[in-house]
């Protein structure tokens, strides 16, 4: 924010009018503003979920094709009645936090929420990757992208776009983050999951009872 000088007001003693004028201070040029870190322009949306609300800020600038596709979802109340339906905790070292994982939801297969694909935005593109809170969307072949989406509990690079890699190296699009409600998130993870229900790898991942979104909308000023 550019500052401005204050005028400086001096007040002269009635004795002393007749001498000379006291010159006004020199006029120094305004300071610079400080730097500061370029700020996106997020998109805010309400998940209230069976066990609490979720805040999300989406990227809508630098993710615009995932982040609007997703807004499609929430615009036309599509994810309404949709559920977080998946919990994959990944083990690893001792060391490593407990809750490091995802969860997933969306509208799943039902034909009749679901929207054409989007193209999918790499995040070797977007410069977004998958940390604490992200949210990406769930895909088959790059491009294939519906209404379905995950949120990501610790750190978890091996989602990231890796362009030396071979085969699929475009990862999964990250089109933001989550502002409030990590903790619920925490919760969704941590529910029981099925012993039996789910296909090839992710069977074992489904939830046993899937945590209910009743509503998604745009957070308004």
């Amino acid at each position: 924010m550019i500052r401005f000088l204050v005028a400086w007001l001096f007040a002269v003693p009635a004795l002393a009018q007749e001498a000379p004028p006291v010159a006004p201070p020199p006029v120094l040029p305004a300071e610079a503003p400080p730097s500061q870190p370029p700020r996106h322009a997020l998109v805010r949306v309400q998940l209230v979920t069976g066990m609490g609300p979720i805040v999300l800020a989406l990227e809508k600038e630098r993710a615009p094709l995932t982040t609007a596709n997703f807004l499609r979802y929430v615009d036309q109340k599509r994810l309404d009645g949709t559920t977080f339906y998946r919990a994959l905790k990944l083990g690893g070292p001792p060391q490593w936090p407990s809750e490091i994982g995802l969860v997933q939801g969306g509208v799943g297969r039902d034909g009749k929420k679901l929207l054409s694909p989007v193209a999918h935005e790499a995040t070797s593109k977007t410069g977004l990757t998958h940390q604490e809170g992200s949210i990406s969307m769930a895909r088959l072949a790059p491009g294939s992208a519906q209404g379905d989406f995950f949120i990501t509990l610790g750190e978890i690079p091996s989602l990231d776009a890796n362009p030396e890699a071979s085969g699929d190296n475009l990862g999964f699009a990250v089109f933001g983050h989550v502002e409030q409600g990590m903790d619920i998130v925490r919760q969704i993870l941590a529910a029981p999951v099925s012993s039996t229900l789910g296909e090839g790898a992710m069977r074992g991942q489904m939830l046993a009872h899937p945590v209910r979104i009743i509503s998604a909308r745009r957070i308004t000023d």
